[in-house]
């Protein structure tokens, strides 16, 4: 006799997909993603790169690995970014005079001045993120979100 799903103890015959959080934030996030390239401007930044770059803006002088957990990026991926970056011309990497295998991070005169120009752009991305929400909203879904990236 087959067993049928219908015969499987504590299994949900209701899963719908699109009603789960993974595909709901995947969608959310594509969305972002699709905004953020079409409103950041002709610097044809990641949202990574936008990232390191952001903080760089505020905290110059930082380690690789210190940038890559300010921006929440694993090891192998702030590599990449970093690589890119450099490669444009958009960040200084030199040596940590304490410790010669550290690499030390700041924005180049190239770097902040992207960086100043598209930080405009981060708000209106934002707002046309959210711009779906009321703000009663908006204010919750921030919190929320906050909550489950702790």
């Amino acid at each position: 006799m087959a067993i049928t799903d219908e015969d499987k103890p504590g299994e949900r015959q209701d899963y719908v997909l699109e009603e789960q959080a993974g595909h709901l934030l995947r969608r959310a996030h594509q969305r972002h993603t699709a905004i953020f390239q079409g409103m950041i401007g002709e610097s044809q930044l990641t949202p990574l790169q936008f990232a390191a770059l952001a903080r760089l803006r505020d905290l110059s002088g930082i380690s690789q690995n210190q940038l890559g957990r300010l921006t929440a990026m694993d090891a192998a991926t702030m590599q990449g970014v970093i690589k890119r970056l450099a490669a444009r011309g958009l960040i200084e990497r030199c040596p940590d005079p304490e410790d010669r295998r550290r690499l030390i991070l700041n924005l180049s005169r190239e770097g902040r001045s992207l960086i100043d120009r598209v930080i405009g752009n981060a708000h209106s991305i934002t707002a046309e993120t959210l711009k779906p929400l009321s703000a009663a909203e908006e204010k919750t879904f921030l919190q929320l979100l906050a909550k489950i990236s702790e």
